[in-house]
């Protein structure tokens, strides 16, 4: 299959098959799933990628509000909270008061 050929998704799952731990290429997987509506592997991408990255903070929010859509509140709960703890260990409050606005909309 030619790339001209490949959709987004696929590049993408070549990437991560790759560099499993490129934390950039496996959150883009993981919003691709989610925005294409494959709400269990965007959240098979956001975990693999928060095990091996737990330190991007972007993706904490993102799989936190993914988790909430998914009615699957508790889950979305503690991600967010460990998004918040990662945040602020790295001085990002932008990212956590954003986790915390969504984290109070769930309690």
């Amino acid at each position: 299959m030619t790339d001209q050929k490949k959709t987004r998704r696929q590049m993408l799952e070549e990437f991560v098959a790759k560099k499993p731990d490129d934390a950039f290429s496996r959150y883009g997987l993981a919003m691709e799933c989610m925005n294409s509506g494959d709400p269990a592997a965007a959240a098979i991408h956001f975990r693999a990628l928060l095990e091996r990255n737990s330190d991007y903070i972007p993706a904490y929010l993102m799989y936190g509000q993914l988790l909430a859509r998914e009615s699957r509140t508790s889950e979305a709960k503690q991600v967010l909270s460990s998004g918040i703890t990662a945040a602020t260990k790295k001085g990002d409050q932008h990212a956590s008061s954003e986790m915390q606005t969504l984290l109070n909309d769930l309690a």
